[in-house]
């Protein structure tokens, strides 16, 4: 977009140039066309050379007429270089305001993500904890587990001992 922007400039800075060597063609023009009026003039004023005039006067008239294209050439390209200059001024605010809209979303989602860190260092912190009262509760139930057997097989001697002890009795 940069490069658009750089092409655009350089094109507006070649059409000024252009209107500027136009300008001074049309000034350069308009000494010439004083230069003939007086040349006129002195004709006209001697009386001599009534061809020359003729010729004269076509000259100033086909310079008249150059001088009118030129100008509404400039014109025009006054008009097609305001046009560039507008297009060019909605292109770089365009890309302003979409760069800005940019740094606010990165700023949103580096905000959103370290809420999640925080969130996850959370999470990690409660599941550790949670992991160690498991492996606690598990290391108690295995013990109470071991003992209960324990028990039970002391039920059953005991009990086959009391069997053992009713028969003989």
């Amino acid at each position: 977009m940069e490069a658009g922007f750089s092409e655009m400039r350089n094109e507006l800075q070649s059409r000024d140039a252009f209107c500027r060597r136009i300008q001074l063609e049309c000034q350069q023009l308009h000494t010439e066309l004083l230069k003939i009026r007086e040349y006129k003039d002195k004709q006209e004023f001697q009386k001599k050379h009534q061809s020359s005039c003729v010729q004269l006067t076509e000259q100033r008239e086909n310079k008249n007429a150059g001088l009118l294209l030129l100008a509404q050439s400039q014109e025009r390209q006054r008009e097609e270089l305001s046009k560039i200059r507008n297009h060019v001024y909605r292109e770089e605010q365009s890309h302003r305001s979409e760069q800005e809209r940019m740094e606010t979303e990165i700023s949103d989602l580096t905000e959103e993500l370290h809420q999640k860190e925080i969130t996850i260092a959370t999470i990690m912190e409660k599941a550790s904890l949670l992991e160690r009262q498991l492996k606690m509760e598990l290391e108690i139930k295995d013990k109470l587990l071991a003992k209960q057997q324990l028990l039970d097989f002391q039920y059953k001697v005991i009990k086959s001992e009391n069997t053992h002890l009713k028969e003989m009795v």
